[in-house]
């Protein structure tokens, strides 16, 4: 598949250097060479110029690309750039945008028309992924396919659970009703075998379907509990999403250093509180009650204060606690430090265009953000390889697994014994490097 990314800023170098590990045609333009330089070391080309230049675009082969992807930091040149390179002929077009505004559904005809087929915010799908965790805080991951029919949750295990000392095969006897399709220890995730035991500390990744989501809590041994009232420190683009999303369904207090920004949020966010101040001091959110609070969401600048916000409101007693980390090297180290969910723009902005690469539905799909891996929702196409027999019999890679499916409407589980149909929604674990062979098998 060839690829130009347009923008080689933090979004666009992630996703470049994560499609370059699956041998895709990449190519990324950027005016700045020293962002360019940034990624001489990997496998994909680099070209010096201007995303809305007709003489860049035909540089660069644009006529015969399978997806244009513009994250530079201004929308409107994302929206030319890809209005360009459709009418030059690319064949599928993404352009991150940074407002709310064009997402409705009755914008959609509009973009498309002038050839945007898919608009990605990444604030908003942080946001979104907040929501999930303030809806089921027992948990760390929420993916679901088809209306809820099938769902994936990532849970990090205490000595509480069922699971725990216990081979891969022998909770499979025990628990009819779910399914672990991938497993994260040591800070790195692995598709797990029968003969896989599962450990204290593990974060397992659970397929089931809807009418089992409280089994699942009670073998994991988590027990669910409502948030009520939620601090956010940092009145940042995300807070100002989640809070227009949430509306008055939640008491939120957002604390925010800078006088500008909380008159601006005040006159946004009717329904929250806004306090002028640093939710690092402790001084201060002992004052405004920290104690009564559910649930703390640190969304800050800087991925440090983050975790060091999340571990002071663990120390003042608040359960649930959500960082955002844009320094990857400090993701799976926040995960170890058990803060409780992790949100970072760009594995969520990538996990949606990874499904965009597969052909899947960016509508229906959810993001699953990992590291090291991807989720994917598929739909199997007629005659190809993964309708051909069981799925023992398919020699899928050890790198990949199919935690699930949904057919006819109704969500269920696999066995060895399951054979694909035309038609299934299927969810795929992979680790990183895979994209290739679930396009050989599922197209």
């Amino acid at each position: 598949m060839k690829i130009v990314i347009a923008g080689a800023g933090e979004v666009g170098t992630y996703l470049a250097k994560m499609l370059s590990d699956e041998n895709q045609d990449i190519i990324v333009i950027d005016t700045d060479d020293q962002k360019l330089a940034n990624l001489e070391n990997y496998n994909l080309l680099t070209y010096h110029g201007s995303a809305t230049s007709f003489e860049t675009l035909k540089d660069v082969g644009v006529s015969d690309v399978d997806l244009f992807i513009a994250v530079t930091p201004y929308e409107a040149r994302n929206i030319l750039a890809c209005t360009l390179a459709k009418s030059h002929g690319a064949r599928k077009t993404v352009a991150r945008i940074d407002n709310d505004r064009y997402l409705n559904k009755e914008q959609k005809a509009f973009f498309i028309q002038r050839g945007v087929d898919h608009l990605i915010y990444p604030e908003y799908l942080a946001a979104q992924e907040i929501i999930n965790s303030i809806k089921r805080p027992w948990v760390r991951n929420w993916f679901e396919m088809v209306d809820g029919e099938l769902i994936v949750v990532g849970v990090k295990l205490r000595s509480n659970s069922i699971f725990i000392g216990k081979r891969l095969r022998e909770v499979s006897g025990i628990t009819q009703y779910l399914y672990v399709a991938a497993i994260k220890r040591n800070r790195e995730t692995i598709i797990p075998g029968g003969d896989d035991i599962i450990m204290e500390n593990d974060i397992a990744f659970i397929a089931t379907t809807r009418d089992h989501i409280n089994d699942v809590a009670k073998a994991c041994g988590k027990k669910q509990h409502n948030i009520h009232k939620i601090i956010v420190m940092g009145g940042s683009e995300i807070a100002e999403q989640l809070c227009k999303l949430v509306g008055d369904d939640y008491n939120i207090k957002i604390f925010e250093p800078d006088n500008n920004r909380c008159q601006e949020l005040a006159d946004l966010l009717p329904d929250c509180h806004i306090i002028n101040g640093d939710a690092r001091d402790s001084e201060l959110i002992t004052d405004e009650g920290i104690k009564d609070y559910d649930m703390f969401i640190a969304l800050g600048d800087s991925s440090e204060t983050n975790i060091l916000g999340c571990l002071m409101a663990k120390e003042n007693g608040i359960e649930k606690t959500v960082a955002q980390v844009e320094t990857l090297q400090y993701f799976n180290e926040a995960e170890a430090l058990n803060i409780g969910t992790i949100i970072n723009k760009k594995l969520l902005a990538s996990s949606r265009i990874f499904q965009l690469m597969l052909d899947s539905d960016p509508d229906n799909a959810k993001s699953l953000a990992l590291t090291d891996a991807e989720v994917a929702e598929l739909i199997v196409k007629e005659g190809s390889k993964v309708t051909r027999g069981d799925i023992r019999d398919l020699h899928l890679s050890r790198n990949m697994n199919i935690a699930g499916l949904v057919r006819d409407g109704k969500g269920q589980l696999v066995t060895g014994d399951t054979r694909l149909r035309s038609g299934d929604h299927v969810v795929v674990f992979s680790l990183s490097g895979s994209l290739s062979k679930i396009e050989k098998m599922f197209n």
